[in-house]
């Protein structure tokens, strides 16, 4: 439309910020049926003034006349109104000079010098980022890149070659593989024996599960390719290979929905198991108390993932990896992810910190103040020992993929602005102005990034890793089930009798230690103690003897020697000895009382008469010896009282 006029030269980006003569071209085919009309002899020459402007000298743009505008719009606008096409608000005649000269003017045909090389290249203004027309995006999908709407980044990358790209993509490949692989054998060990995990460290399975899913989304990102992540190029509209955006994608869509839904339930799953290792260390709640929280858990584990996760579909800001082949948030827009992103994780690692540091002190003050027994104390070690090993795995990669996050949202604007550099000639767009530091990123940062994010998931194995977890392996592959009564180890030391009577116990008061599998207490019956202290009284006058007394008084010496043989047999013997030795003896004055003992014997003689005669006959008389310690009965008489 603007050949054969009396100027060659234009120069871009024209009036109307359109970067190159093919943009400018498109924006003016509305106003092809106008000017075939000829509905005004000085349309034509107007619209050239605009998108195709002649190159005066240099510093100086020359804008055409507010009368030449009025004319045209005057003779145009009925036939416009007839073709539906509406005069342009960038067109309105008020903007330009008020004056009548012909379009273009004298001093914009002069002579010029040829300019140098300098001076042809060189940047003299700010036009910002002009989206390149091979990235330009139809108007409706809502795609935005460096600020400007309807354009997307070029796929697969931006920063890195071919070869680059594929050496990355075997390498999450790869990672995606072990990771995928350990914590399957995690959450499969859980199936083969379900309650064997359970509070507080039953979150470590649903830990384990999150990173199943992160770890298979990354395979299948290997195995998709650039299919999913990136944009077909179109030769036919001049149209590059783009990064996908936006919910239009339906694979990649859901592959964002299940990489961040379960990235972030993941990292709630590890607060969760913190808070449950506080609540068993500081208030002292047991398996069974915190398992009553397990829904409440559960409706924070998965609802604060799944709400993020529909507020980020609302926005539609969704963008396809090139790298890894996945789609993911926050990797060209810094405000997704600075608040979707990095401020999830790192509240998550700041709120799980502090419960595990305070779990912690509060197990290691027990360990210090309170006296256990050795076996007690070592498996109390190795429970803090495993909780931080298993910690510190976590945090570390977590911690890393944190640092590389605030390192790429650092630096991006410096990459892109040296992209932009880079490119704007291969583009035809205006060129960065002033650009005082260039950088490019290493591919190591991004690789040390997809690295960590999968090997966080790694850890879950140390939890289940023992000699127990092979048993039941080869058990189940043998087609059988091994039984097994034993709670988990983790669990054991906090329901061992000592520690748990540490625990509820005042740090100042002595423990009185029991021996397990022991009896610390006669079996005697109440008649049995009197007759007992009958005969370990040597006030107390001689009864005539009887075959019932004398069996009672046989048990309850029997019953008295089983008492005394399990103090010894304790592992505090001596101590334990002498205080229940003590409060044998301070109970003898009310058991040694006459009317008591007359009592006792009237009742078992009341109940011998009800008995049989030839049981009492045919039962041997017993060997009675006065004295604590040397109190011997035979063995048939203790066992018939």
């Amino acid at each position: 439309m603007c050949q054969d006029l009396s100027y060659n030269t234009t120069f871009m980006p024209n009036l109307l910020n359109h970067y190159d003569q093919q943009t400018a071209a498109l924006a003016m085919e509305p106003f092809h049926p106008m000017v075939n009309l000829v509905c005004s002899e000085e349309l034509r020459m107007f619209l050239c003034s605009l998108y195709a402007p002649v190159c005066a000298e240099y510093g100086r743009v020359s804008l055409p006349c507010r009368a030449l505008c009025q004319r045209a719009q005057r003779d145009c606008l009925h036939l416009m109104d007839m073709f539906g096409v509406p005069w342009p608000d960038e067109m309105d005649c008020t903007r330009f000079p008020d004056c009548d000269e012909p379009y273009p003017r004298e001093e914009d045909l002069l002579t010029r010098p040829q300019p140098t090389d300098q001076s042809s290249t060189s940047v003299q203004r700010n036009y910002g980022f002009w989206c390149p027309r091979p990235l330009k995006m139809d108007p409706d999908l809502g795609y935005s890149f460096l600020g400007r709407s309807d354009c997307s980044p070029p796929c697969p990358s931006m920063y890195f070659s071919r070869a680059q790209l594929t050496f990355a993509r075997y390498f999450i490949g790869v990672v995606s593989i072990v990771c995928l692989s350990a914590t399957l054998f995690t959450f499969l060990t859980f199936l083969i024996d379900v309650t064997r995990f359970r509070y507080p460290e039953r979150p470590i399975i649903f830990y384990a599960v999150c990173y199943v899913m992160v770890s298979l989304v990354f395979f299948l990102g290997f195995l998709l390719d650039d299919r999913v992540a990136c944009n077909a190029d179109s030769s036919a509209q001049f149209r590059a290979s783009t990064v996908t955006q936006g919910s239009h994608n339906k694979v990649c869509t859901l592959l964002f929905m299940v990489l961040y839904f379960f990235t972030m339930a993941g990292s709630v799953w590890w607060v969760i198991l913190t808070i449950t290792w506080f609540l068993a260390a500081v208030p002292k709640w047991g398996s069974e108390a915190i398992e009553k929280k397990a829904l409440l858990f559960h409706a924070v584990a998965w609802g604060l993932p799944g709400a993020l996760t529909i507020s980020l579909l609302a926005l539609n800001r969704i963008e396809g990896d090139g790298i890894s082949g996945v789609c993911f948030v926050g990797l060209y827009d810094l405000t997704v992810l600075r608040w979707f992103v990095l401020a999830p994780l790192c509240f998550n690692v700041a709120v799980g910190v502090s419960l595990l540091l305070a779990g912690i002190v509060a197990l290691n003050r027990v360990r210090m103040q309170i006296p256990l027994e050795k076996e007690n104390q070592e498996k109390l070690v190795k429970f803090m020992i495993r909780m931080g090993v298993f910690s510190v795995l976590y945090l570390v990669p977590l911690l890393t993929v944190i640092g590389c996050h605030l390192y790429e949202h650092t630096y991006r604007s410096i990459w892109e602005t040296t992209w932009v550099q880079e490119m704007c000639r291969h583009y035809h767009i205006p060129c960065p102005f002033q650009v005082e530091q260039t950088s490019r990123p290493s591919l190591a940062l991004f690789l040390l990034k997809y690295l960590m994010m999968l090997v966080v998931g790694i850890p879950s194995v140390f939890w289940v890793g023992s000699k127990k977890t092979c048993f039941e392996w080869a058990s189940f592959l043998h087609g059988r089930r091994r039984k097994d009564s034993g709670v988990n180890e983790s669990r054991q030391v906090l329901q061992e009798p000592d520690f748990a009577q540490s625990l509820l116990r005042d740090p100042q008061t002595p423990i009185v230690r029991k021996s397990r599998g022991t009896s610390t207490q006669g079996t005697s019956t109440h008649a049995s103690s009197t007759n007992l202290a009958t005969l370990d009284d040597p006030k107390e006058p001689e009864r005539p003897p009887h075959h019932l007394s004398a069996r009672s008084k046989a048990g309850s010496l029997q019953s008295k020697t089983s008492y005394h043989g399990s103090l010894h047999r304790s592992r505090d013997g001596r101590h334990r000895g002498n205080e229940e030795h003590l409060s044998f003896h301070s109970s003898m004055p009310r058991l040694d009382h006459p009317l008591s003992t007359h009592s006792s014997l009237h009742r078992l003689d009341g109940q011998s008469r009800r008995s049989s005669q030839r049981d009492l006959s045919v039962a041997p008389p017993p060997l009675i010896t006065h004295g604590t310690s040397g109190s011997r009965v035979p063995e048939d008489d203790g066992a018939s009282a």
